[in-house]
């Protein structure tokens, strides 16, 4: 049993994240995220996890006292900074994949943030997800899948339907799957109502240690009004 417990250590890194300098601001915090080195997507901070999350911080008075759940949540560093700066965070994961979701727990403990778990599948109607009243909804790098993306969008539609007036705020590479995001969007009632180059407001130390084109977008319900940004 040691010698299985050292192999899962050795297997695993911890990262450091930090948001706003203690030079200029008195909320400025640090996130530890407990990584995979295997082969495992869910277990390992992407760039676009990376962005959102500094958006959550550069947007933190928006945050503080929203509800707000993550979906595909993985290492959860967006989530995670929304509770730091004072959200009622619930993470989610794929309900198969229990490893994230313990991964999920371990970093909640580790940082010393109060974040509810659920498993939680895309498309699927389980118990969890009628309990979901969420404000803001976050997801990182969740439109790589072109397979998933109808689950995705009706597991969004869903929980904005769940909770008038909320806003899905994803940030994904613009890869192919565009035309297909955009079909998607009016099949089941959304709409875009910011755009944003993920880059444009990255602090230029983070920024030179991503790559691909990030793109940030806030989405809502059709029927909740906004500017529609094509």
């Amino acid at each position: 049993m040691a010698s299985s417990s050292s192999t899962e250590q050795q297997m695993t890194k911890t990262s450091v994240h930090y948001f706003g300098q203690s030079s200029e601001f008195e909320d400025a915090f640090s996130i530890e995220i407990i990584e995979s080195l295997k082969e495992d997507y869910g277990l390992f901070v992407w760039p676009c996890s990376i962005v959102l999350a500094e958006y959550v911080w550069q947007q933190r008075l928006r945050f503080s006292g929203a509800s707000v759940v993550e979906l595909g949540a993985g290492t959860s560093l967006p989530g995670l900074v929304a509770a730091r700066v004072g959200s009622v965070v619930t993470l989610t994961d794929d309900s198969n994949r229990v490893e994230v979701l313990d991964n999920m727990r371990r970093v909640c403990d580790r940082n010393e943030l109060n974040c509810k778990v659920e498993g939680l599948s895309w498309g699927v109607w389980d118990e969890p997800i009628f309990s979901l009243h969420a404000n803001i909804v976050l997801g990182a790098d969740v439109l790589y899948d072109n397979s998933a993306f109808d689950n995705l969008f009706a597991t969004v539609a869903f929980l904005l339907r769940n909770s008038p007036g909320s806003v899905f705020v994803t940030t994904y590479h613009n890869r192919s799957g565009h035309h297909l995001i955009e079909f998607l969007m009016v099949k089941w009632g959304l709409k875009c109502v910011k755009l944003l180059d993920g880059f444009s407001f990255m602090p230029p130390f983070k920024a030179s240690g991503l790559s691909g084109n990030i793109q940030l977008a806030e989405i809502v319900l059709k029927t909740d009004g906004g500017e529609v940004y094509e």
